[in-house]
């Protein structure tokens, strides 16, 4: 009874907290790569906030100390992330449709804004549907 009870208040993964940036947890990964699952934070913008707050980018998340984790919070706080940059890109794409700009008919299309070709290769704004009637698997006809 007494071992089952020292037991359980000593497992580490009971008492682990994960960091959080911005409602967001942070994977244990290398800190470079870690910071990019937040929305608004690319891999260069990450290294930029490794040496903004002096941090060996190579560390894991999990190998933080406290004071590191509030110098990352501070320095990403200073950058538009998550939900505000969502609002502000959704925006943007609702004033070029209201605005009537070529821009905003093609969004509204769902088909590629910026120039590319789209007799082919248009499958990643369009999905994998084709449109022509003779294009993709013959069906077996059952006799």
């Amino acid at each position: 009874m007494l071992f089952a009870a020292t037991h359980a208040t000593n497992n580490a993964k009971d008492n682990f907290e994960y960091m959080r940036i911005a409602g967001i947890t942070i994977p244990n990964k290398r800190l470079t790569y870690a910071l990019t699952v937040l929305y608004g934070v690319s891999l260069s913008r990450a290294q930029y906030i490794c040496k903004q707050t002096g941090i060996d980018p190579t560390k894991k998340a999990d190998d933080l100390t406290a004071e590191e984790e509030n110098e990352i919070r501070r320095v990403v706080e200073s950058f538009k992330i998550e939900g505000d940059l969502k609002r502000e890109v959704s925006g943007n794409i609702k004033r070029l449709k209201d605005i009537g700009a070529y821009r905003g008919l093609r969004h509204g299309k769902r088909l590629p804004v910026r120039g590319q070709r789209t007799k082919t290769n248009s499958r990643t704004v369009r999905g994998n549907v084709r449109k022509t009637m003779g294009s993709g698997r013959r069906k077996v006809e059952k006799t």
